[in-house]
């Protein structure tokens, strides 16, 4: 299965547009998943949950969270991070890192519309969270499909093909 070289995965991380889905654990056990804009910030995945979303009150509950960003496009890349986040500051607070948030907004839309969205959603404190993607206990995979002349067999990991296909007998070593 084709990885991500960390440089690949730090550029693809950095590019405009990609949404980021935030996975965590509603207080009654039910998983809950929510797309949201991001950015990198000193090698973390940084996002600002409203102050009254239900997966920001996870997230203080238990800090535990699965994070994917993938693209619709071929060779369909993905980034995958089960980490801990970390309160890096608490609604109400959004004027120490307003800049930031300019930052996270600039990346989804034109300069002049990021300031304006800023403007007028100024009053809606916001927290700042943020997932290491370096730290001991982050584990940060990564994905594509095979391109060129990779072998097909690399769209997925040998586990998942059953013993005696023929997908499993390529991934195998064997020749068509």
């Amino acid at each position: 299965m084709p990885k991500l070289t960390v440089n690949e995965s730090a550029a693809f991380l950095e590019e405009p547009g990609h949404l980021l889905r935030v996975a965590t654990v509603d207080a009654d056990g039910m998983p809950r998943n929510v797309p949201i804009w991001y950015i990198i910030d000193q090698e973390r995945i940084v996002f600002t949950p409203r102050v009254h979303s239900v997966f920001l009150a996870n997230l203080l509950r238990d800090p535990r969270v699965g994070l994917t960003i993938d693209e619709e496009a071929l060779p369909y890349r993905k980034v995958t991070v089960q980490g801990y986040a970390e309160l890096l500051y608490a609604p109400g607070a959004d004027d120490e890192w307003r800049d930031l948030y300019r930052a996270i907004a600039s990346r989804y839309v034109p300069v002049e519309a990021a300031e304006a969205y800023v403007q007028s959603t100024i009053d809606q404190p916001r927290a700042l969270l943020g997932v290491s993607l370096t730290a001991e206990l982050s584990k940060v995979l990564s994905w594509r499909m095979p391109v060129d002349d990779e072998a097909p067999t690399g769209i997925w990991a040998r586990r998942y093909f059953l013993d005696g296909t023929m997908m499993a007998n390529l991934a195998d070593g064997a020749t068509p």
